[in-house]
């Protein structure tokens, strides 16, 4: 159970000098890290279950005669545990050690290797040495006022990633917005007199504003226009303009321990995420909305101001997550006593272009941080008529219904009982599946051997008919084939009993059955399946 959480109190108060943020926000605090332990607790359970299945497993292989030294358990399998599932590979080796069992470490470290390797193989860019243009020592950024003007290319280079070439520019001066503080980067176009070059990219580094494109002409040296593509740069703009609203508003609903942890924005929606303890609720969300939708009907100036770092803190701004600051900082204020943040990126003019705001997910993301995702201006309005579309389609569907609630929750009350009406004749089924296999039952080699062809029925139908005919434990070695066709599909079951030693089903139905219905399958010693598309050859 959890304990952690438990001694937050005695040490918020023991280190009250060293960190005081502990006693300031000690209920906070206390709830995160319980989430914490709550979140490895299940961690934890889930680890312990798949351990447990895989050495059920092998404890099956080794079956109860067994004298050699316990099957280790597999590097992979420890590999599987650990990035599939997040469980510790000192944990499996602690629980493979309480089991007699040892773990292959060595395979667990190759495939941790392999998977590194692969990582940095996707990560890979090859990079050409600056081609220099024209000598110029900082690029001058003007996209906070301009669009589009008339610069040059100070240098270039070329650079490979994923099999596909491409160039990076750096001009004079650009209008285009580097990725920054959350917001994407500016795509647009640079024309070299009659060749057009699209920038589908822009990004910094090393103070470098970087333009990224496929194309280059071969003249570089002349002058260039540098076109930032308005529209995306627009609807980039509503959405981290409401970035900063929804925060102001997040704050006012949910207590002033929200505190952004990341954020992108984008043309397409805005991503907030945020510290908070707990999920928040559809009443918070509408009262989170209705703050910012009051704001953007408001119409607020939104003004932006240049001042010393140490000014703009007293005036209350906020610092956004990730960003760096100078001494001179730029600060975003959308009514002083709502909104103020220091914030590199672009804005709208008022808060009314930001036309409306619509959240539509709220999820976690780590313990103690919250996610929200929203739409504002065209995304937001686009949004909400393709949501009137799919409810106008279910209205049709239904008939035009004057409840449709009513209409639905009627279709999944019969969708209900018709699933119980399945469930009973499946069961009939299974009870008559299994009259007719005792009636075929045949001795082959002192071999008991139950099969039958059954039409229309799933695999699950056929598990229950193998599971009802009881064989596990049969005196008499007993092999049991069921064949079932649905919706031109195959399905087939095999399995043994587990004093059939010799028995290999898996083995058997990948080497003799999948071919001829031509699908795959696998499984346990003593219990396999298999799935295929070719019904032609069942009695083969």
């Amino acid at each position: 159970q959890p304990l952690l959480h438990q001694l937050l109190p005695t040490l918020a108060k023991q280190f009250e000098n060293v960190f005081p943020e502990l006693i300031h926000q000690l209920d906070f605090v206390s709830k995160v890290v319980k989430e914490e332990e709550d979140a490895f607790l299940r961690t934890l359970g889930k680890g312990i279950e798949n351990l447990n299945a895989i050495m059920l497993v092998l404890k099956d292989r080794e079956g109860p005669n067994y004298k050699y030294p316990p099957i280790p358990i597999s590097g992979n399998k420890a590999f599987e545990l650990f990035d599939t599932f997040g469980f510790p590979l000192d944990l499996t080796q602690l629980i493979a050690k309480e089991n007699n069992r040892d773990v292959d470490v060595e395979g667990f470290n190759i495939e941790m290797q392999q998977q590194k390797t692969r990582s940095k193989a996707a990560a890979v860019v090859d990079t050409e040495d600056w081609v220099n243009v024209h000598e110029h020592s900082i690029t001058e950024f003007v996209g906070y006022d301009s669009l589009e003007i008339k610069s040059k290319i100070v240098k270039y280079r070329k650079v490979k990633a994923k099999g596909k070439e491409g160039y990076q520019i750096v001009l004079a001066a650009t209008p285009f917005y580097a990725e920054s503080g959350g917001q994407v980067g500016d795509t647009g176009e640079i024309l070299f007199n009659d060749v057009r070059c699209t920038i589908y990219d822009t990004k910094k580094e090393n103070n470098l504003i970087i333009h990224f494109t496929e194309t280059l002409p071969t003249d570089v040296s002349s002058d260039v226009i540098a076109k930032v593509d308005r529209t995306k740069r627009k609807q980039t703009e509503i959405h981290h303009s409401a970035t900063h609203l929804l925060h102001a508003a997040l704050r006012k609903v949910l207590g002033n321990h929200v505190a952004q942890k990341g954020s992108l924005v984008n043309d397409e929606q805005l991503r907030f995420d945020f510290s908070h303890f707990a999920k928040v609720t559809d009443e918070e969300i509408a009262a989170i909305e209705k703050i910012v939708n009051q704001k953007i009907r408001e119409n607020i100036s939104v003004v932006i101001k240049e001042m010393n770092k140490d000014e703009a803190v007293k005036l209350g701004a906020m610092a956004l997550f990730g960003e760096k600051y100078g001494d001179i900082v730029r600060v975003v204020i959308i009514d002083p006593k709502y909104s103020i943040e220091l914030c590199g990126g672009t804005h709208v003019g008022s808060t009314g272009e930001l036309g409306f705001f619509k959240i539509k997910h709220e999820t976690a993301v780590a313990a103690g941080v919250r996610r929200i995702e929203a739409l504002s201006g065209n995304a937001a309005e686009t949004f909400i008529n393709e949501q009137f579309d799919t409810i106008n389609a279910v209205r049709e569907s239904l008939k035009h219904p004057k409840e449709i609630l009513k209409s639905i929750s009627d279709l999944l009350n019969d969708r209900h009982e018709l699933q119980k009406t399945k469930e009973q004749l499946e069961r009939l089924q299974a009870n008559a599946s299994i009259d007719r296999l005792l009636l075929k039952k045949e001795i082959i080699n002192s071999i008991l051997f139950y099969q039958d062809i059954i039409p229309n029925v799933d695999m699950n139908v056929l598990k229950n008919i193998f599971s009802k005919l009881d064989i596990k434990y049969k005196e008499e070695k007993t092999v049991v084939l069921l064949i079932s066709t649905k919706d031109g599909k195959v399905n087939i079951l095999l399995g043994c009993s587990e004093n059939y030693k010799e028995f290999d089903a898996p083995k058997i139905i990948k080497e003799h059955i999948t071919p001829i219905i031509k699908g795959g399958g696998g499984g346990q010693k003593t219990l396999a399946t298999a799935g295929g598309q070719d019904a032609s050859n069942l009695q083969q």
